[in-house]
Formats: C-alpha cells, sequence, structure tokens
C-alpha cells in the first residue's frame, strides 16, 4: 500500500509538469535510473508510444502506464486523479505574501476572537502540564504567563499533575558548585543557578514536595530551596551543636505539597536528635532515644533515609539493620536484619511504600548490582533483581565502588573505578536499566568523572521553601 501510494504521487506530479510544460518536448533521456512507460489509449491520437521517466526530473504524460521494473515484470495502474500532497501549515512570511501593510484577513480576526476569550483557567491546567523545560521558555511571553507561579489557581492545577519521575540534584567528586540537576525524562542536564548558595559549600541531604535540603560542610546550618524557582530558605540554628556527621530526613506535613509545612530530622551517632517545623520556624527536641536502641548508632552515612508516609528509616550497621522516627507520633523503632553476605556500598530506596535495598555483591572478581525488598513480616531482604549480566562483565576483575542516588522509584548508580566510569537509572517499578550521559561542565567542557552525593526530589513548579 505504501509503494502504491508513492506511485500515485509520483504520476500526479509527472501530470502536473506535463500540464506546464504542455508537450513531451521536455522529457529528457537519462541513463542512471529510467522507467519505461507504454501509452495504451488517448483520445487525440491513436498511434502507441514509449517514453522514459527520471526520477530527477519527475516528468511524464500519460495517465495510463505500463511499469517496467528491474526485475522485467510489468503492470498496470491507473490514475483516477492527480494526487494532492496534505495541506502543510504555511510560514508567517507566506500568509503574509500579497498583503498590503495594515490589512488583516477575517480568518486572522476571527481566529484573535476565538483565543482572546479563550477561558485563563484552561491555559492554566495546559500550562501546569508542560515539561519543565518547556514551562520556563513560556515564561518569557509575557508578564501574565511570568507571574503564574504566584497564582494560587495554577498551584491546584500543579498539584492535580500525576507526578512524573523525580529528578536528581548532583555533586560530584570536584564540587563543582552548585551541583547539576539530571531530567531522566529528556535525558539531560541541567546546571541551576542559586545565588544564595554560590558563596557556601553545602551538600544535599534529603528532599521532599519539590524543596532539597542542604547541609553545609561544617555540618552547622541548613538551607532548603526549590532548585527550579530559586525560592530559599535559611534555617535557624539548631538549639544543638553536634561536630560529628548527621543524618537527615525530611517529610511533608500531610498532603503532597508544601502548602501545609514540611519537616526535618537530623539525628547524630550519639542519638542526639533535633525536628525543625516549618510552620513555627524553630528546632524542637521531642525527647531522648529509647534505651532499647543501642548507642552509638553506627549509621550509614553512605545511604540517604528513606520516608514513607511520615516515618524515616534509616540504615544502620553493627548490628545491621533499619532503625525508623514517626514524624507524628515521635516514636522510635528499631529492626535487626541481617546483611546478605558479600555486600558492598548498600543504600535504602523506596518505591511505592516498599522498602528496597541496593548494593555491590563481590565475589572473587565478579562484582553485580543487586536489588533487594523488605520482606516485613520475616525482616529479611529478598532479592528482585539485578543488573544484566553483560552489563557486569564490564566490572569483572576491577574495584568498583558505587554511589546511589535517589529513593522515589528511580535510582541513579554512579558505577567507578581507576579503568571506568558509569552512570546508569534503574526504574524499580519497570526493572529498566538506562545509561546516562555525561555530565559535562558548562565552562570547560570537560565530563566529571564521578558522582560523590545526592538526593532525587520531585520537580515541583510551585513549591515555596
Amino acid at each position: 500500500m505504501e509503494g502504491l501510494a508513492m506511485l500515485r504521487q509520483l504520476i500526479g506530479e509527472v501530470q502536473e509538469l506535463c500540464e506546464l510544460y504542455g508537450s513531451s518536448n521536455y522529457i529528457h533521456h537519462q541513463p542512471r535510473t529510467q522507467l519505461l512507460y507504454h501509452n495504451h489509449h488517448l483520445h487525440h491520437q491513436h498511434s502507441h508510444r514509449w517514453c522514459f521517466l527520471n526520477f530527477e526530473d519527475d516528468s511524464a504524460e500519460d495517465g495510463y502506464c505500463d511499469v517496467i521494473t528491474s526485475s522485467g515484470k510489468s503492470g498496470i495502474l491507473k490514475t483516477m486523479e492527480p494526487y494532492e500532497p496534505p495541506p502543510t501549515k504555511k510560514s508567517r512570511k507566506e500568509r503574509n505574501r500579497g498583503k498590503l501593510p495594515g490589512t488583516t484577513s477575517s480568518a486572522e480576526l476571527m481566529e484573535h476572537e476565538i483565543w482572546k476569550e479563550f477561558p485563563e483557567d484552561l491555559f492554566e491546567a495546559v500550562i501546569a502540564r508542560l515539561p519543565i523545560a518547556t514551562f520556563f521558555r513560556f515564561r518569557s511571553v509575557c508578564r501574565k504567563w511570568n507571574s503564574l507561579l504566584d497564582s494560587n489557581s495554577f498551584s491546584q492545577h500543579c498539584a492535580q499533575v500525576p507526578q512524573a519521575h523525580p529528578w536528581f540534584y548532583t555533586i560530584t567528586h570536584e564540587n563543582v558548585d552548585p551541583g547539576a540537576m539530571y531530567d531522566p525524562s529528556s535525558k539531560k542536564w541541567h546546571h541551576p543557578a542559586i545565588p544564595s548558595l554560590r558563596a557556601k559549600t553545602v551538600l544535599p541531604v534529603a528532599s521532599a514536595g519539590g524543596l532539597v535540603c542542604f547541609l553545609d560542610i561544617n555540618h552547622r546550618n541548613f538551607f532548603v530551596c526549590n532548585p527550579l524557582t530559586q525560592s530559599f530558605k535559611e534555617l535557624p540554628a539548631r538549639s544543638v551543636r553536634v561536630w560529628s556527621r548527621v543524618a537527615v530526613g525530611m517529610t511533608l506535613n500531610g498532603n503532597s505539597t508544601t502548602a501545609a509545612g514540611y519537616k526535618i530530622l537530623w539525628v547524630g551517632c550519639d542519638g542526639e536528635y533535633e525536628v525543625y517545623d516549618s510552620v513555627k520556624n524553630y528546632w524542637t527536641r521531642p525527647g531522648s532515644m529509647p534505651s532499647h536502641i543501642k548507642l552509638p548508632l553506627s549509621l550509614n552515612f553512605l545511604s540517604q533515609p528513606v520516608s514513607v508516609e511520615g516515618t524515616i528509616y534509616f540504615m544502620r550497621t553493627d548490628p545491621d539493620g533499619i532503625v525508623s522516627y514517626d514524624m507524628v507520633t515521635g516514636a522510635w523503632k528499631q529492626f535487626i536484619i541481617p546483611a546478605p553476605t558479600h555486600l558492598t556500598d548498600h543504600t535504602l530506596a523506596e518505591c511505592g511504600g516498599r522498602i528496597m535495598l541496593v548494593g555491590l555483591l563481590t565475589k572473587n572478581a565478579a562484582t553485580c548490582v543487586c536489588i533487594w525488598e523488605l520482606q516485613k513480616m520475616m525482616l529479611l531482604w529478598k532479592e528482585v533483581d539485578r543488573m544484566p549480566n553483560i552489563w557486569c562483565l564490564e566490572f569483572y576483575g576491577k574495584h568498583v565502588r558505587m554511589t546511589c542516588l535517589g529513593n522515589k522509584g528511580l535510582l541513579m548508580l554512579s558505577l567507578r573505578s581507576r579503568q571506568m566510569n558509569r552512570l546508569v537509572t534503574y526504574n524499580v517499578t519497570s526493572g529498566d536499566w538506562l545509561k546516562v550521559p555525561g555530565c559535562v561542565v558548562p565552562r570547560g567542557g570537560k565530563k566529571r568523572q564521578w558522582i560523590a552525593c545526592g538526593t532525587a526530589f520531585h520537580p515541583c513548579l510551585t513549591a515555596s521553601a
């Protein structure tokens, strides 16, 4: 059917050329690519005639013709009417050609009247569903569209849009401020310009509702920022000075937006912890850690905490397991869960309320990335997936290290050794493994070698710090 349509188009173009030039004298004989046509019947001529068709000139005369193919077989095609190509959109220059200056057609006036009466709420509903990068281009159309971020109705439309894949806010080993963001939908890297963080050395430690929580390198001050809109807030000073490393978790108050506020929890290895409430704008010490939780906490700082329905889960060692804190009730719990054998560089992840474990299994010279799911009833890790063998062969005989970013159902894995550097994503729901393009520094064009730390966050245009 496709070949028949192409022949119809070709014969229609031939007929148009014949009508244009009026005779067969214009036909050229080219030896390179030719078709042989035979005229069966003409109303004004009673002799048989042959003509050659050149694909470059696209010229022929007959409505009925025999097609002689390269194999020598012939077939008869009948053209009922010239082929008309589908209508194409004309450029503004072509539409305005021949018009007098200052004149407007009735169609354009009608089109203007229609769009002028287009409901504003529908504009916001459509724009709220645009890709993030497209939205920021549309903001330059007019001041009204640029002010959508401050509109309550636009915030409601954004809240109705299902959350897409999370983005990744990353810091490389070179610590190039202010970091880089990866959009897995478009497979592109973005380099945010956050003036408030430019003079600070900070690390992304947690996220919730489109906001990313940063902690300075000296573990003294916290900052919350929307990397897309640059909404920024420096949190008040903590009442407890902790100079050791801390693990940080972040949750929303109630729903899936930041309108009701958010909470941030930090916990140290000695059991000290505090909770920040954005509504009250201060830190509180709800109490002390229960005695049944062994101290000091040997927290796995390579693993970011994960949050499930207001509860934050931390990974610990000695003994191996998980420590959880309920941000609503303030209750601590501890779960002793044996780690899989030969496990290194492991971290927690979460997908739809399921707690996952991602890590490297290294035995002899073979290394593989494996995925486990927590069996809550038996408190055991059950293997559910692993990286394809053809990818794991690249790790054979190499001392591979892994950094895992993200806990929102989509993971980014930074795999590195002296001989290689790989970035891949893993979709917990679909089980798809995809390679990530290299992140290039905006100035200089040098590829970053590997990701040092980062967090996953759901991009939200209306989230406010």
